[in-house]
This record gives C-alpha cells, structure tokens and sequence, in this order.
C-alpha cells in the first residue's frame, strides 16, 4: 500500500532552499545502532529500538536522521524495519535523512573515502537497507578526506540529478569548506553539534548559514544525554565499556560535575513549566534563527516522551539570560 509523507502537528520550517517541511526536533538514530563499534552506546533492543521510532512519529515528529556508519548499517536497518511496519498499516512515511562517507571494514574498523565509486556504494547499501526508493536528505557526515570533498560533494549533486536523492547537505563543515562545495552545486544543510557546551558555530558558521539560506539541523542538544537531568556520576561510571560516552572529557572530571550543575539549573528553569531539563536544553538551541530544528535521540519510547514538549516549548529573553549569566560564571 502506498504511503504519503505523514502530516506533522507541530509547526514546521523550511529546511534551506528546499520544500522539506521540518518539525522543531526530529528523532536522531545514531544510538539505537548500538555497540561493537568505535563510536557505540552499548548493546540495544531491536524491539525497544523499534516501538521508540513508532512513538516518535506517533507522537508528531516527521522526520529521522541516521547514517551508515551508525552501528555500521545496523541504525538504518532498524530504521527500514520501522518504516515498513508503518507502511503495512498504512501510516504516514516521515522523512529520511541519512548520511555518507565513513565506511567500516571487515574488521569492523572505520575509515573515511570520498571517491565517486565508493559513495555509490554507500548510497545502494543505504537505499537496501532502508527499503526506500530515493532518500529525502543526503549528507557527506564529515569532510575527511578534506582534499576529496570536491569529487565527493560533485558526486552527491549528481545523485540529486539522478533521482536517488531529493535534496544534498553536509555536516561537520567549516565554512571554507562549505564554500568549496557551493562551487559545484548548492547546499541544501548543515548539521553540526550546537549545544549549550558547544557554542563555536554562532561565530561564523550560523551567521554564514542564514546568509546563504543554508538550513542547519544541530545534533547533540543534550550533549548526548548529559544534560537531560537524569545523568548522574554514578551512571557515567557504570556505563558499558563499548560506550563512546566513558572516552568524552564532558563525561569525566572536572568538567563532568560543572556539566552536571548545569543540568540542574536547566531543571530549576523547567520546573515551573513541567519540563525536564533536556527539553530546555533543546529549547536553548532552537532559539538562534539559524537553526532549522534539532535532532533528537532516544533509545526507549519513554525517553520520547520526556523530550517532545521540546517541539512546543520555548524559553522566554529572562529565562535565556539566566542561563547566559550561569555559564559566564562557571566557565
């Protein structure tokens, strides 16, 4: 049964120069690809995996970025299984965003390319994994290698040309290397980390965004989890080995217990409104008018239910100073 892209409930923007109505947060996918790779949270529950997706779009979000290399094509594969399951019911499809250019080897091992040939690949195994004719949003994940982005980016506007693809993104980009890019072919996206502890694209990332219409979908608002209230020293310290987290420096001291205190501030602004501290954190990002929407992660539908007021709530001038004023003070 055919399916049409899912009617959001929640006030949509545009996403750059395309016709990509977004939600306010989409629902992030990187976790849910799971452990046994460098960058992994941990075993997860395909079941859990696969209900927390559900509840998402039930909820109102309509659209989800993964990328290959999440759990080396396991995320998308999770990803496809949902996006079937609502097909043969007939819900609404959401948009799919995903991502290339870090591949894995046999030994499980990443590394970075580029190349026309092996972008191809990605994008034919992105596509069977996800079970979908043309992907909604295709982004190069990082500009390594950096002398390979002109071939790389040429390949991706080719792709659009093509039909495989509806609309071509980068993240992790510099703005001279976005520059290189809009040489070739426009940019549709950004999605860089824009948080309350990553601050370093207001400078001159944000503002060259807006200037060129460029749409940016931040990921890591709660700084992958930290901020969302319910991490504590504890369950930093008994996270599993294969947790990219137990390597971060924001995970580990002394900037763990600064971290922590934030999130405690983020509680005390939310309270009087019911909302826990990551949807304040979220709500921080969304402020800056350069930002398009966020991404969101979440690995059991309970968790989607604590972040989706982030799709309502906004923080008022008095509340955004008070956060301002506590980090000039615990720098």
């Amino acid at each position: 049964m055919a399916t049409t892209i899912s009617a959001p409930k929640f006030a949509t923007k545009t996403l750059g120069n395309s016709d990509l109505h977004l939600t306010p947060i989409g629902y992030g996918a990187w976790a849910i690809g799971g452990g046994n790779w460098e960058f992994g949270w941990g075993a997860q529950d395909e079941r859990e995996s696969l209900a927390t997706i559900e509840r998402a779009l039930d909820s109102g979000l309509n659209w989800i970025d993964t990328a290959a290399v999440y759990g080396l094509g396991h995320s998308e594969e999770v990803v496809g299984k949902a996006l079937k399951a609502r097909q043969a019911i007939g819900a609404g499809k959401p948009l799919v965003f995903t991502k290339c250019s870090m591949r894995w080897d046999a030994n499980r091992q990443i590394y970075r390319n580029l190349k026309r040939q092996s972008l191809q690949e990605e994008l034919e195994g992105s596509l069977r994994r996800l079970g979908v004719d043309t992907i909604d949003l295709y982004q190069i994940h990082w500009p390594n290698p950096e002398d390979e982005i002109e071939e790389g980016w040429e390949t991706l506007a080719k792709f659009k040309e093509q039909g495989k693809v509806r609309y071509i993104g980068v993240s992790n980009f510099t703005v001279a290397q976005m520059k290189r890019a809009q040489k070739i072919a426009p940019i549709t996206s950004l999605q860089p980390p824009y948080s309350l502890l990553r601050r370093d694209i207001e400078k001159e990332i944000l503002p060259f965004c807006q200037e060129n219409h460029v749409g940016v979908i931040n990921y890591s608002p709660m700084v992958s989890g930290l901020l969302t209230g319910k991490m504590t020293a504890e369950r930093v310290r008994d996270l599993p080995e294969d947790d990219w987290r137990k390597r971060s420096p924001n995970f580990q001291s002394p900037k763990l217990e600064r971290n922590l205190a934030l999130a405690e501030l983020l509680r005390e602004i939310g309270k009087p409104h019911g909302v826990e501290p990551g949807v304040v954190a979220i709500a921080w990002t969304l402020r800056h008018p350069a930002i398009t929407a966020a991404i969101v992660g979440a690995r059991r539908p309970d968790q989607v239910d604590g972040v989706m007021r982030a799709a309502t709530f906004r923080l008022s001038d008095a509340e955004a100073e008070r956060i301002e004023r506590w980090l000039s003070e615990h720098p």
